[in-house]
């Protein structure tokens, strides 16, 4: 296999992407963003073409999320590779939700963060026994971003505050019982689901649909699901405050755990998180999501959490974070609101 980091093959009636990082659990790279952003642009217009489909190499993850210690890094040391990398992974977001052609993510492995952003917003989003997908920003003093503002709130109930507050993880059966994943097959059929897709992409989504359906499996039912009663009842409040109170005040050992789990997170990312998607439970198209998303991220940068996120979690590994604020009375509901105003200069999701 080449050592590029992301690779590029017309297979038949498809082009096939491969992010080719398996040492880095494929995270991804500005340079990745970029260039896959502008391999879409050039198959949009391939008329011989009928879906785009992307996998990950090795055997371990289809895509862990962003390099977040070069991220910090680069911000602290005053550079502008952190810019670089959320404005060309955002870009590349909106390119794939907007994309004409059939997207197809086979998600066959990890996949958090960053991985969630490039597969999500595609037309269908294939699981299999091997998948584990998380969103687990609030632990890291970031939100839930690549989109999540978008489809979170969209899941059943409140399944998407509870994933986004909590970082929980899931697998095949909770995710296609949540609509996130399309379809079902064994990590073994990937690469005849390939062949077939190179052989029948047609440009339409019936003919994908098809190809998957033929190796679909429905999956057993997953822990999440068995818990929705308690999720949709403890996740409803109108603050992130409400929702903790009402984690501890009920006797379940579910609930216990959510609220020792909320205990762990930045107050401030859970805030941010909370407001994340309540504001875009009501936008009405992903590109303005990702504008809401672009100011966060800027703005969430200039504050320590994120930064002693990284290092508690990925650097020095010490797995305890010193949050500032300590606490969620701490945080100003008026400085979370100040975090959604337009930048001086908002992102350009056209400009190349």
């Amino acid at each position: 296999m080449s050592d590029a980091d992301i690779l590029f093959e017309r297979r038949g009636r498809i082009g096939l992407v491969t992010l080719n990082r398996p040492k880095a659990l494929n995270s991804l790279t500005a340079g990745m963003c970029r260039l896959m952003r502008r391999k879409l642009a050039e198959w949009a217009l391939d008329t011989e073409l009928g879906a785009v489909v992307v996998v990950g190499a090795g055997d371990k993850a289809f895509c862990a999320g962003g390099d977040v210690v070069k991220v910090s890094q680069s911000y602290q040391a005053g550079g502008t590779e952190w810019s670089e990398f959320f404005t060309e992974e955002y870009k590349m977001n909106v390119a794939i939700d907007e994309f004409p052609k059939p997207y197809v993510a086979i998600v066959d492995g990890i996949t958090m963060g960053g991985g969630v952003g490039i597969s999500i917003p595609g037309d269908f989003w294939v699981a299999t026994e091997k998948t584990l997908f998380a969103m687990p920003e609030t632990g890291l003093g970031l939100f839930p971003d690549v989109g999540g503002g978008f489809f979170l709130p969209r899941l059943p109930g409140k399944s998407g505050m509870y994933m986004a507050l909590t970082g929980a993880r899931a697998k095949a059966g909770d995710l296609y019982g949540l609509g996130l994943a399309s379809h079902v097959i064994n990590s073994a059929d990937v690469e005849a689901a390939i062949a077939r897709l190179a052989e029948d992409a047609d440009g339409t989504p019936d003919a994908v649909d098809r190809v998957l359906g033929d190796l679909h499996h429905e999956p057993e039912a997953g822990p999440m699901l068995a818990e929705m009663e308690a999720i949709d009842r403890l996740f409803a409040g109108n603050s992130v405050g409400d929702i903790i109170a009402a984690c501890k005040s009920d006797s379940s050992d579910f609930a216990q755990k959510q609220a020792e789990i909320m205990a762990t997170k930045s107050p401030l990312s859970m805030k941010v998180t909370f407001g994340q998607l309540t504001r875009g439970g009501a936008v009405t198209s992903f590109r303005a999501n990702m504008t809401m998303e672009y100011r966060l991220v800027n703005r969430i940068m200039a504050h320590p959490d994120f930064h002693e996120g990284v290092r508690a979690l990925l650097v020095d590994k010490d797995q305890a974070p010193k949050w500032s604020p300590a606490t969620l009375d701490g945080v100003p509901d008026r400085a979370v609101d100040q975090m959604f105003e337009p930048l001086e200069r908002d992102i350009n999701f056209d400009e190349d």
